[in-house]
């Protein structure tokens, strides 16, 4: 009976235990041809004249989900073999004993296709990129929910298979019924079986598209039957077509499926209302049909996603959010740490879609069950780009905030948190007498009881004097030094400012010691700690304060160059959508032109501007831990770069996601044991693992207070590394 339990679906008895069929892995030589078409249409043709060379697998995606990957931050990355706008790309992987066997049937497949004009582009990817592609490939489902508006591609089809030679008719007769009724589809996925998944673009609010939902389903059916296909190619029916089966087995086959489903299970216990006696597959939908949006005021711009209500119901339940770290990546920590379910970036997209789209509420944000849901979000970023539907929960949950905030008042410890640089600055006044209440056990115990901060935990401390207050000191030393690779402005964030100062006076001489003139501008904090608080009313005014300040300044010939990742980001991801309508522009401008250290660095040493022979030869070893934003909106890759630019320093990246801190999440009693386990997934085994010659990099703050209290190591930031690289650091530390 395992067969028949096999394709049950669960509705006839519960499995304790399952025996796997293995099969052998690939052969290790491998290689995909990323085959460019017009049309689909042409993909399924010229997928028969590629299985003839015996492929280990064909996969598809067409047109509309390879446009759709532009607008994801990590499948951006992921497009680098693709060339112009295809209508189709077929993925011709090949396995075989030698990479020369692969040479000469890539070269075969390439011949074939041009002889019958198939394909006017046939990269050959191999290695690592390989990888890239899958990813592109395999992030077609959640990219789907990237489609602006209500209308969206639905799963009504989207399993059923026919013969692959049959695939160009059925496909023209699906297409057929799509557009009698004025509609348009999308293809992709297991094109070498058959199994094409086809999503009909419906709107599934609207009661029409909701009966259209229905009629396709069942016209689909009837041709899948047609071509002696199947409706259930790889998933199963359940619900979704379940009502369809008697119109593909028969009624007396049918009618032994429910004597079966009775037999076995008489209460009707096991997963009822699937494969038999299913209620209509257009009834209990996610939408009433007719459910009108609500158009929610925001501080954010969410016009993008066409308002704050389909930037939450972007969420398609694909659950790449439910990844453990190893996996790895960066979304989402939470859940990494705990593998409950109300953690991850699904969960809180739900519940804020759940209760916002209900009419008549005069703040849909007020409701304790959303803020107990999002108070272990991290706001790490990592689901903007690692979930393929692109929700943004960080953004979410700062317009969230600022919405329950307006209700119920700012609490007293996201207050002092948010205005950390305005406390930071009365601080510098004396810094001695704050930093000795820090390190007073008393005293630190005594607020962070009243405040509600973790004890366990030690703050961080002023420097001795702030940075722009140290720059006007010292400019003078500066102005002999002659700048032949030009001026650079220097973002002087809240962080670097106060308690980071060494970090900046570092990049200050790193820079000018590389031959550019470093300006300190006039602007405001990056209003980083306001948005991680939720306090976006007052982040906007910043922004926009910001904006105005440096926008005439800043260019491609002149930077703005940021040593914390979260501050300098912060004008590249936020500030766009925080910006008024008139300063859109000037924000977007700013945004192009603002970049992380690192960045910079990069982008002046491959232009020649910097030289090998102004670094030691002598020998170091890197590990690096990336800021989670960074990982997020850009990549750790300039990092990677520069710290290995020095001839003789070799450089790895410890393969975690969120270090467990997030700015001021890791302080707070509250969050304190979850901020450890974080830590403890990736990040503090491998520094504790690591030698005592080994050098450990983070270029966020937060990381790296996060490292010293679960390692008790002392991580640097990238620009520290590479000042004490310099040349002439060396020379000036010798003659001491």
């Amino acid at each position: 009976f395992s067969r028949l339990l096999a394709g049950s679906e669960g509705t006839l008895a519960l499995t304790t235990e399952i025996k796997l069929n293995l099969v052998p892995l690939p052969s290790s030589n491998r290689a995909l041809v990323c085959v460019h078409l017009d049309t689909v249409a042409e993909s399924l043709k010229a997928n028969l004249i590629a299985l003839k060379f015996k492929p280990y697998s064909i996969e598809l995606m067409d047109r509309t989900i390879l446009e759709l990957t532009r607008e994801n931050i990590e499948q951006r990355k992921n497009r680098f073999f693709v060339k112009g706008s295809p209508g189709a790309i077929l993925i011709v992987e090949f396995a075989e004993r030698s990479m020369a066997e692969i040479g000469k049937k890539t070269e075969a497949l390439e011949a074939a296709l041009k002889k019958e004009k198939f394909g006017y582009h046939f990269p050959v990817v191999t290695g690592l990129q390989m990888d890239q592609v899958w990813d592109l490939r395999k992030a077609g489902l959640g990219i789907l929910n990237n489609m602006p508006g209500d209308a969206k591609p639905v799963p009504v089809t989207e399993d059923t298979a026919v013969l692959p030679e049959l695939l160009p008719q059925y496909i023209a007769e699906f297409e057929d019924i799509l557009h009698k009724y004025g509609k348009e589809g999308v293809y992709y996925a297991h094109i070498s079986t058959g199994e094409l998944h086809i999503r009909p673009v419906l709107n599934l609010k609207n009661p029409k598209d909701v009966e259209l939902f229905y009629e396709i389903g069942k016209e689909s059916a009837g041709l899948v039957k047609k071509y002696r296909g199947s409706l259930s190619g790889e998933h199963g029916d359940g619900r979704l077509r379940g009502e369809f089966i008697p119109l593909m087995v028969g009624e007396k086959v049918y009618d032994l499926f429910k004597k079966i489903k009775k037999s076995w299970d008489p209460q009707n216990i096991f997963n009822p209302g699937k494969i038999t006696d299913t209620p209509r597959m257009n009834t209990s939908l996610r939408y009433t049909p007719g459910q009108k949006t609500p158009e929610i005021r925001t501080y954010f711009d969410f016009s993008k996603d066409m308002g704050v209500v389909r930037a939450t119901e972007k969420c398609n339940g694909t659950g790449l959010c439910r990844k453990s770290a190893v996996i790895g990546g960066t979304m989402c920590p939470s859940y990494m740490a705990t593998r409950d379910e109300d953690k991850t970036t699904r969960a809180r997209a739900n519940i804020l879609r759940e209760f916002i789209n209900r009419p008549g509420q005069k703040n849909p944000f007020d409701h304790d069950e959303i803020y107990r849901t999002l108070d272990l979000c991290l706001m790490c970023k990592g689901c903007k780009s690692e979930c393929p539907s692109s929700v943004d929960m960080t953004k979410l949950k700062a317009e969230f905030l600022q919405h329950y905030y307006d209700a119920h008042g700012v609490p007293l410890r996201s207050r002092i948190i948010a205005n950390i640089s305005k406390v930071n600055q009365l601080g510098s006044l004396m810094p001695s007498a704050y930093n000795f209440v820090q390190q007073n056990k008393f005293l630190s115990g005594l607020s962070a009881k009243i405040l509600g901060f973790a004890p366990q935990r030690k703050f961080p401390l002023l420097s001795k004097i702030p940075l722009d207050k140290w720059f006007r000191k010292n400019a003078k030393q500066f102005g002999n030094r002659a700048f032949p690779n030009g001026k650079v402005y220097l973002f002087n964030d809240e962080f670097t400012r106060f308690n980071d100062t060494d970090v900046g006076i570092k990049a200050i001489m790193l820079l000018t010691k590389l031959g550019y003139e470093v300006i300190l501008p006039k602007h405001l904090e990056s209003a980083r700690t306001y948005l991680s608080k939720g306090l976006v009313k007052k982040a906007k005014a910043i922004a926009n304060a910001n904006i105005r300040l440096l926008k005439d300044k800043i260019s491609e010939e002149t930077p703005l160059v940021g040593i914390e990742p979260s501050a300098i980001l912060t004008f590249r991801d936020e500030y766009p959508e925080l910006a008024d309508k008139n300063m859109r522009k000037a924000a977007l401008r700013l945004a192009e032109n603002s970049l992380m250290i690192d960045e910079f660095l990069e982008r002046e040493i491959n232009t020649g501007k910097i030289q090998i022979k102004q670094f030691t030869t002598a020998k170091r070893h890197i590990k690096l831990h990336g800021h989670c934003h960074q990982k997020s909106l850009a990549s750790t890759s300039a990092t990677l770069f520069v710290l290995g630019f020095p001839e003789n320093y070799t450089v790895e990246e410890i393969p975690s996601g969120c270090c467990g801190m997030a700015g001021a999440f890791g302080y707070e009693k509250e969050h304190y044991d979850l901020s450890m386990k974080v830590g403890e997934l990736v990040l503090f085994p491998a520094v504790r693992n690591s030698s005592k010659e080994t050098i450990i990099a983070a270029p966020g703050t937060s990381c790296r207070h996060q490292i010293k209290d679960g390692t008790d190591r002392t991580a640097l930031h990238p620009v520290e590394i590479l000042y004490d690289a310099l040349v002439e650091t060396e020379r000036m530390k010798s003659t001491l």
